[in-house]
């Protein structure tokens, strides 16, 4: 039995029908049998990837990517996304479109989703302000399509919002499966979600918030340490403990850095803005107020640079369980005496850890992929079993 087939069988007994044509906003919006699904969809796509089987179930159709901040690993993962299922893929530039004419964001959101399948949409720079725009596009492609201007509803893929970051943490977690040899083994690791410094200003809150909004469902003893005056959002830490409860894990927060390290499974040391420092941001970006955004960054420079100590030294990582606890990073990272003077890691740690870094980042194009996957296709047990039985190769020169 092959693998694919493996998976197959354990899809046929998840509790999904609620995903065919839903959105993907945040990881706590779904239910244990769709995050199982998501991981189960990633795992067959990549094994049959890994075996060269076309994995196309579009043979037409667009998946339309808005980033409304810099990206590199899910601008293209997205994009590796959509072509492994079959989609083309158009980047909406707004610099090149009319929105600097005054196109409403209802007018954007139509005029881009002509036979469009998917619409992946990461905006993470202000609080207050992403989730509530990939709401404001997605009710508007709700008005297009049931008045006919659509002849489909595209389905959204959360790529980054100010509160959560699915695909990443989903990516994580996938990784941490894989590397403990199961999600079995997951309940009781020690997880070390720890702020660290930065020599940059501003980094969004939502891959913290994503970890452990994602990781408590599982039954890890989760830490969220940062300095005081770096808080994330209250309401996550209230859906992390509440996760952690119901799981039998656990889920605490403190300011040192050293008590979350201690005897860690895993650690993600990882710089964020302050939660109210972003919050002022939005209110002055909203008043168009230049001078005083940039009188904040240098005040949130300031105060960065008053925890330095906050790094992943390899000092820090003997405190850890045996001294060889899994490093892991979005990326990227913030490298002492590489990409700057000192920041989130020691470049010994980074480059000791760098192949399970890239392989943490190689499940990213996997879980969208089957977010996509599991959003546009009604049989996605019978689809897998048939991409397989159709066994069709890839062309190879």
């Amino acid at each position: 039995m092959s693998k694919t087939e493996k998976l197959a069988q354990h899809l046929e007994k998840l509790q999904i029908n609620g995903m065919y044509k839903n959105d993907f906003y945040w990881t706590w919006d779904k239910t244990d049998d769709e995050l199982d699904a998501i991981f189960t969809v990633a795992d067959a796509l990549r094994d049959l990837r890994e075996r060269n089987i076309s994995t196309k179930v579009f043979d037409s159709g667009l998946g339309i990517s808005i980033f409304r901040d810099n990206s590199t690993r899910t601008r293209f993962s997205f994009a590796s996304a959509c072509n492994l299922l079959g989609l083309e893929v158009s980047d909406l530039d707004e610099k090149k479109s009319q929105i600097a004419h005054g196109e409403t964001v209802r007018e954007t959101a139509n005029m881009v989703s002509f036979m469009a399948d998917v619409i992946g949409i990461r905006d993470d720079m202000f609080i207050e302000e992403g989730h509530k725009y990939q709401k404001t596009f997605m009710d508007a492609l709700d008005e297009g399509y049931e008045k006919g201007i659509l002849e489909q509803r595209p389905t959204l893929v959360n790529l980054q919002c100010d509160v959560d970051h699915p695909t990443q943490s989903m990516a994580d977690l996938l990784h941490v499966i894989h590397e403990l040899g199961g999600v079995e083994n997951l309940k009781g690791k020690k997880v070390a979600m720890t702020w660290a410094y930065s020599p940059s200003y501003g980094k969004p809150l939502s891959v913290p918030q994503g970890i452990i909004g994602l990781f408590t469902r599982f039954g890890m003893d989760v830490t969220l340490a940062h300095p005081e005056g770096y808080e994330i959002l209250p309401e996550v830490e209230e859906i992390a403990a509440r996760n952690a409860q119901a799981s039998g894990g656990s889920f605490r927060k403190v300011n040192s850095m050293e008590e979350a390290f201690k005897d860690a499974d895993i650690v993600y040391p990882k710089s964020w803005a302050p939660f109210k420092a972003m919050e002022k941001r939005t209110r002055l970006y909203r008043e168009g107020d230049k001078a005083g955004i940039d009188e904040l960054e240098k005040e949130l420079l300031a105060q960065n640079a008053q925890h330095k100590d906050w790094t992943c030294s390899e000092e820090m990582m003997k405190l850890t369980k045996d001294g060889k606890a899994l490093y892991m990073h979005c990326l990227p990272a913030d490298i002492t005496g590489l990409s700057c003077e000192a920041g989130e890691v020691d470049n010994s740690v980074f480059d000791r850890y760098i192949v399970p870094l890239y392989k943490e980042a190689s499940f990213k194009p996997y879980v969208i992929a089957a977010m996509i996957f599991l959003s546009k296709v009604k049989d996605p047990v019978a689809a897998l079993r048939e991409l397989e039985k159709r066994g069709e190769k890839r062309k190879e020169f």
